[in-house]
């Protein structure tokens, strides 16, 4: 009689090699601009990850901060050196150390900033879709109201009001988010709420919530996943603009946005070198989580297969 082991094994290969040979696969293969994406995407997860315990200091560590490093230029420019490949700041802080830890913060905004809006916001499109009436007039109406506004205007005023933090900034982010999931599920859930196997269910008398989640979910999961991966580069810029007007995360935790303005203070007086390389970093990886959303985008619409 076969092991277990041997009973189970061929299975792993298998499932490997059915998602190899899948057509999402060969697709995403073939398209540079998406692997290109996702290779910038794994570089920034593996910084947030290992970079910690391979950069020269922990930036934010006054035991490891030198005043007489303040303002080392990056390597190839005279006074500059080794252990400062980046260059530093006013205080003595390495560029590529502030670099790394500002990333952790910054991803974690993007990250979970867009989670909770897309929980928020789905389930108001689900509801609003599924039940429509009075509901559904209040909910998209509140939708209309906040889309005439800007919503970095929203956003500044709230963190204005409330004062700065993390926590802070993910619920103006989110009061700001939420809109574009309610939109697009309402609209999915409008067309999905009126296909056979949704009225089959009703007839059969099963509850809402279980319609909800097994039936109509399951039919927008698409837009919401091309949403979420374009929104997590939204987040981080928009993470980046508060900060910088000064209204974002505290600077006892800083983000890539916090060390552009730092930067930028600084920037006139020939000191480079602490804003731009902040800032080619948000662009980067702004630029590879669009990339990749893009894809999706293309990949995941049944009107371009």
């Amino acid at each position: 009689m076969p092991s277990r082991a041997e009973t189970r094994g061929p299975s792993n290969p298998s499932m490997l090699s059915r998602i190899a040979a899948s057509e999402f696969t060969r697709d995403f293969l073939s398209n540079p601009s998406a692997v290109a994406g996702a290779i910038i995407i794994v570089f920034a997860l593996l910084v947030v990850l290992i970079g910690p315990h391979v950069v020269p200091q922990n930036p934010y560590d006054l035991k490891e901060i030198n005043l007489a490093d303040a303002y080392k230029p990056p390597i190839g420019f005279a006074g500059s050196s080794l252990k400062f490949p980046l260059g530093t700041d006013n205080q003595g802080r390495d560029i590529l150390s502030s670099l790394v830890y500002g990333c952790r913060i910054s991803l974690f905004i993007g990250i979970v900033g867009v989670l909770i809006s897309c929980v928020v916001g789905t389930t108001l499109g689900l509801v609003s879709g599924y039940y429509g009436g009075k509901l559904d007039s209040l909910i998209m109406r509140i939708a209309d109201i906040e889309l005439s506004f800007p919503s970095i205007l929203i956003a500044l005023f709230m963190m204005s009001v409330f004062g700065r933090g993390i926590d802070k900034l993910l619920i103006a982010l989110t009061a700001v988010s939420w809109v574009v999931y309610a939109r697009t599920v309402r609209g999915d859930t409008l067309g999905v709420k009126a296909k056979e196997y949704v009225e089959a269910a009703r007839v059969i008398g099963l509850p809402d919530r279980i319609i909800l989640v097994r039936h109509v979910l399951p039919n927008v999961t698409t837009s919401i996943i091309v949403l979420s991966t374009l929104n997590v580069g939204g987040f981080i810029l928009a993470e980046a603009t508060l900060s910088f007007l000064g209204v974002g995360v505290p600077v006892t935790r800083p983000s890539l946005g916090l060390l552009v303005k730092n930067g930028f203070d600084v920037l006139f007086s020939g000191y480079w070198w602490v804003a731009v390389f902040p800032g080619l970093f948000i662009m980067v990886l702004i630029f590879g989580i669009n990339l990749l959303g893009d894809f999706l985008k293309d990949e995941l619409n049944p009107r371009l297969k």
